[in-house]
């Protein structure tokens, strides 16, 4: 009766109580410190290199965990809430990854004086609640116009690598692009694009009305440029049928070779007459066209790509108003698209395909331009986060303080409520308002200034005013931020702080970790 039963396998490792609790913790702060020097204007880039050689240069939160060979199932759950945030709103990965890392720091401080897992987890769940009230009534009135847009645009890129290009600069870029594209049931974020190309510096940067894809002409005799282009888009190959069958075919004389070769010329002629005669000026395929129908077109001044990327191929038909064609023999004059423009541009050894003025003039592409590979990358993510802001200031309204001055005033009414939360559970409120405060200090330390004297300076700024760690030459001053524009979407601020309650609760009630070899 007293023998040990066992129910693993031998291999299997188990940890449990304090010491699963304490592993997991460990490994969810090490992630949080991993993207902490990034925060901020001030923020420092992490270069990742994989096993192939290939190197980021980013401090962008969500690239850098994404880049990162984590194991650790806990710290993959911080990995999640990056993921999460940047799935959501685009933008605030590195905050709610830091403030997650900070919610795990005390409450190991509170397991430690015997505080139940339990009773830190309700905790944090009712200052999650608290904390998104004080966000609703810090939300600045007023529309949402132009100016707040690029201020949103301006505070997501700031400190981020825009190379000769200012955050201000590529703000201005991005509000054309999400104004082009918004209309009365919102913004369309799938049409805008943002394009990248090697070889100029970052100022080259500009917005084309329309798509550009990495793409060239399939003959050099070929027009480079088509205005007031008819479009065809075709999601098929143009080539001679194939039977769906494994058969062969015996050919006994050259009249039977003289003929199964007619007949495919003729099948292939089929195709190309059916295309000039539907009077388009521009074929985009998504698969191989034949050599042959390529010559016909030629002829006929038709302009023709090949295995256009599937993705490309349905930005274009959407900029020209063209339905993606399953089959030549059905095109109609219904199907076809327009554009003011086609051309082809030559970049060193690449040829891009600009449509330009299409039918549907919301889509647009940001054309990023960079002096290497790392800068434009890096651009591209910039400004895929500005768009993103952007985009959700729109549809979710609203903005707040930013620089750290929202996470004061939260932490603030987080604190002020704490009294009213009976038994231990006021613990777990007061260390959630502590936690908040990890982003103003990691702001100020990552500008040079010294952390505690920033903090106690930025709460007693908060009690007879508005201010914020903004940045200032080399360093960083207690400033009001919205007197400088520095501003941040409502919708950020909640989702990192409901994410990152999510993964360190999940993480504290983990008292049991079993692992199979």
């Amino acid at each position: 009766m007293g023998s040990p039963i066992f129910i693993l396998g031998e291999d299997a490792q188990r940890t449990t109580g304090r010491d699963a609790q304490q592993s997991n913790i460990a490994a969810g702060k090490a992630v949080a410190e991993s993207v902490r020097t990034t925060l901020g204007p001030r923020g420092m880039d992490k270069m990742l290199v994989d096993a192939s050689g290939t190197v980021v240069i980013t401090n962008d939160g969500a690239t850098i965990l994404e880049e990162m060979d984590i194991e650790h199932p806990a710290a993959q759950m911080l990995v999640e809430v990056a993921e999460t945030q940047e799935d959501a709103v685009g933008d605030g990965t590195t905050t709610a990854s830091v403030l997650a890392g900070q919610l795990l720091v005390r409450a190991e401080e509170l397991l430690s004086q015997d505080v139940h897992p339990t009773t830190v987890a309700e905790g944090y769940a009712r200052a999650r609640d608290i904390a998104l009230d004080a966000i609703d009534e810090l939300v600045i009135d007023g529309d949402v116009d132009d100016e707040t847009l690029q201020q949103v645009a301006r505070t997501s890129m700031t400190g981020k690598g825009t190379g000769h290009l200012s955050a201000e600069a590529l703000a201005e870029y991005v509000v054309r692009a999400i104004r082009a594209v918004e209309d009365e049931e919102g913004v369309n974020r799938d049409d805008v694009r943002v394009h990248t190309q090697v070889g100029a510096s970052s100022g080259a940067t500009e917005l084309v009305e329309g798509v550009v894809v990495d793409a060239e002409a399939m003959r050099d005799e070929m027009s480079r440029r088509v205005d007031d282009a008819t479009v065809a888009v075709l999601d098929a190959k143009i080539e001679p049928r194939e039977t769906s069958t494994d058969v062969e075919y015996n050919i006994t004389d050259v009249r039977q070779l003289d003929e199964a070769i007619a007949a495919e010329e003729a099948e292939l002629g089929a195709y190309a007459d059916a295309l000039i005669e539907a009077g388009i000026d521009v074929l985009v395929a998504t698969k191989d066209v034949d050599d042959r129908v390529a010559a016909q077109l030629v002829r006929a001044g038709v302009v023709a790509f090949e295995d256009v990327s599937s993705a490309d191929a349905r930005a274009i038909a959407t900029a020209t108003g063209s339905s993606m064609l399953g089959d030549v023999r059905d095109i109609d004059a219904d199907d076809l698209g327009f554009a003011e423009s086609v051309r082809v541009e030559s970049y060193g050894d690449d040829d891009l395909v600009f449509v330009e003025g299409g039918a549907d003039a919301k889509s647009v592409t940001l054309f990023v331009r960079g002096g290497t590979e790392h800068v434009v990358d890096e651009l591209e993510r910039a400004l895929g986060d500005a768009l993103d802001v952007a985009t959700v200031t729109i549809t979710d309204g609203g903005v707040v303080p930013g620089a750290g001055m929202t996470e004061m005033r939260v932490a603030n009414a987080v604190r002020d409520a704490a009294a009213g939360v009976e038994g231990r559970g006021q613990l777990a409120v007061e260390a959630f308002a502590d936690a908040l405060e990890v982003i103003p200090r990691t702001l100020a330390e990552n500008m040079g200034m010294d952390p505690i004297d920033a903090l106690v300076d930025l709460r007693a700024a908060n009690e007879s005013g508005s201010a914020g760690v903004v940045s200032e030459g080399e360093t960083g001053i207690i400033a009001d931020p919205v007197e400088r524009g520095i501003v941040d979407p409502a919708a950020v601020k909640r989702e990192a702080i409901e994410s990152a309650t999510e993964a360190a609760t999940m993480i504290v009630r983990i008292d049991d970790v079993i692992a199979a070899e």
